[in-house]
């Protein structure tokens, strides 16, 4: 069955970038949605001394083939001072090593949110051309500013406006998988 793979660039137990992820996928109907949780997915720091000693953990693996196999991927990404977080850069290092197309021709619905009013706006710019570097293509972008104002996990998305323009950008990644 075609599925969904939905998951943020955050390892925190708290993410509320995997907030978003879990409410925007529940907007999907049609697909097996999967998601990761990467609080529970911890990858050492990349070092080429670590791969010649240790290669790749099935972990690893294992999120590579599920990445490759997804019709499409729902992904937040937090900041850290403007920046995709450490963890979701060392993710990006492993999982090129493992496959360089391991992201090739995914259809991608590309998030983000912060507690700020920019909803780390940075780091969703600086994701979006690390991803299309490696073959993704990027169907859209959203960012929620200010995630405490906006956002009620029994009622999602807020704002009205920005609520709409969710749904929009939901329903074109949607079509773009068909």
């Amino acid at each position: 069955m075609p599925y969904i793979l939905g998951f943020a660039g955050s390892n925190s137990t708290t993410s509320i970038n995997f907030k978003l992820v879990r409410y925007t996928t529940s907007l999907i109907n049609d697909y097996e949605i999967r998601l990761t949780d990467m609080a529970f997915c911890p990858f050492p720091m990349y070092s080429e001394d670590y791969e010649k000693e240790n290669g790749f953990s099935n972990s690893l693996i294992e999120f590579k083939e599920d990445l490759q196999k997804a019709s499409g991927i729902v992904l937040s990404v937090n900041e850290h001072n403007s920046y995709p977080s450490a963890y979701f850069k060392n993710l990006i290092d492993w999982l090129s090593r493992v496959d360089r197309d391991f992201i090739r021709n995914k259809k991608v619905f590309l998030m983000s949110t912060s507690g700020g009013k920019r909803g780390a706006q940075s780091s969703l710019e600086v994701t979006e051309k690390i991803l299309s570097r490696f073959g993704a293509d990027i169907s859209d972008t959203f960012s929620l500013p200010s995630f405490g104002d906006n956002f009620d996990l029994g009622k999602g998305i807020l704002d009205s406006q920005l609520a709409a323009e969710h749904r929009k950008k939901v329903l074109t990644f949607i079509n773009s998988i068909h």
